[in-house]
């Protein structure tokens, strides 16, 4: 009897430093929606290659969706723990009632690209031009180009004749000469400037303009607030964790060599413009100082693009941002 209780008491002791160490040890999962192609696929395999998701004790479960509005079904229909989307999308659906958070990712941004040899040298000249425009009517980077123009007194809407479409598209149709200049994704915009085309304006350049800085992040990770609470550490681990693969893509030449096919570059040039691209984009700021600046942007695009871009919302919604409480 003497002997089966210390075997007991000794089986007991171990299920309990088990569960303990368990508790702090087993990896957590964590799953992310995330396009087939995109830069977030880059750093995800960044990350896994170099062991920092188990490094932070995480079990990253990737959810493939085919466009960023499969991700926000996903999201919202509790298949995926985090996706990437804007700061707008996010006031917003915070105004209908759904608490999400919005931590952000890149601050890299479209541009518009002429030809090398265009004689196109400002917005002006965009008049009576064809000018190709991604994403539509009320893309955030048209509204905030003909914001600028206007201020300038160019409207662009009324003075060049604007064909609107999907990226790839335009990008290809730019190539064949089909445009004179284009509005587009910076990923697009960088793999035209590794083909000689120039950049007229960077949608980065025309912010101040508006009274925020250059570096204001515009896509971000996305998470409801509940996740974020009853996860805490687990979203300080991947924040971390991705805060870690951005420095490697940040400083080592040779790691943009090794991810090549992934970013879908075909020469130097395009994988060298990329590289250059991404980095720029890499937030530097406080999450405090994105949203001061992202509080300022709200109201410029509510009054362009009306309730059409941000439904009856005037200004962001408070706790877009997510900042990080102490550890």
């Amino acid at each position: 009897m003497a002997r089966f209780r210390i075997a007991l008491g000794a089986l007991l002791l171990g299920l309990l430093v088990w569960g303990a160490s368990g508790e702090v040890s087993k990896a957590a999962p964590l799953r992310l929606a995330v396009q087939q192609t995109g830069t977030v696929a880059w750093e995800l395999d960044v990350m896994r290659t170099h062991g920092l998701d188990k490094q932070a004790g995480l079990d990253l479960r990737i959810v493939r969706q085919a466009s960023p509005e499969a991700g926000k079904i996903a999201l919202r229909g509790g298949s995926a723990d985090v996706i990437v989307s804007d700061w707008l999308w996010v006031s917003r659906e915070r105004s209908l009632g759904a608490k999400l958070v919005f931590y952000p990712y890149s601050s890299a941004l479209g541009a518009v690209m002429v030809p090398a040899d265009s004689p196109i040298r400002s917005l002006a000249d965009l008049q009576g031009k064809t000018l190709a425009v991604a994403g539509g009517p009320i893309d955030k980077s048209w509204l905030l180009l003909q914001g600028v123009a206007a201020k300038q007194g160019i409207d662009l809407k009324d003075k060049a004749k604007i064909v609107y479409g999907a990226p790839a598209l335009l990008a290809g149709k730019m190539v064949q000469g089909e445009m004179d200049a284009m509005l587009n994704y910076w990923n697009f915009c960088a793999r035209l400037e590794a083909q000689g085309f120039r950049r007229l304006v960077g949608i980065e350049d025309v912010l101040p303009a508006f009274g925020v800085s250059p570096q204001l992040p515009m896509i971000g990770y996305v998470f409801t607030e509940s996740f974020a609470r009853a996860h805490r550490r687990t979203v300080a681990a991947f924040l971390d964790a991705t805060r870690k693969a951005k420095e490697i893509l940040r400083t080592s030449d040779a790691e943009w060599e090794r991810i090549a096919p992934l970013t879908g570059a075909k020469d130097a040039a395009t994988l060298k413009a990329y590289r250059e691209r991404y980095r720029e984009g890499i937030p530097q700021r406080p999450v405090e100082a994105d949203a001061r600046d992202a509080a300022v942007l709200y109201r410029v695009l509510a009054e362009l693009g009306g309730k059409k871009l941000v439904g009856e919302a005037t200004e962001l919604a408070r706790g877009t941002f997510y900042v990080p409480p102490p550890q």
